[in-house]
């Protein structure tokens, strides 16, 4: 399992620790890309920082939706070192399954199987 230290209003990637691929993972993301996180057990949502205005990518992840709030409230206990591990939720395994289902995405399958 990873660990950070809460030290900012984001988690700069170099700063993760213990867990070399979730960190390599963070990395490869685009900017704005979604991610979902247990962070000090709290599974919350995470963006990939945009990058500068200069072009040059930002190597790190804010808390978005509700881990905004939850995140803003560690601040207080910055220092801390923290659990962070990736978490898989219905929503984002289903996003990931959607590609793989489209050939049953048609009017005929919706009229024929509708009422199931």
């Amino acid at each position: 399992m990873a660990k950070v230290k809460i030290r900012d209003n984001s988690i700069w990637l170099n700063h993760i620790e213990g867990d070399r691929p979730l960190r390599e993972r963070l990395q490869s993301m685009k900017p704005g890309q979604i991610v979902d996180l247990e962070v000090d057990g709290i599974v919350g949502r995470w963006e990939r920082m945009k990058n500068g205005r200069d072009g040059r990518p930002t190597p790190g992840i804010k808390p978005i939706e509700a881990m905004r709030d939850v995140w803003k409230r560690m601040q207080s206990q910055r220092g801390r070192v923290v659990d962070l591990r990736a978490v898989r939720t219905a929503d984002s395994y289903l996003a990931a399954l959607t590609p793989l289902l489209s050939e049953w995405d048609s009017p005929e399958d919706e009229e024929a199987y509708r009422d199931l």
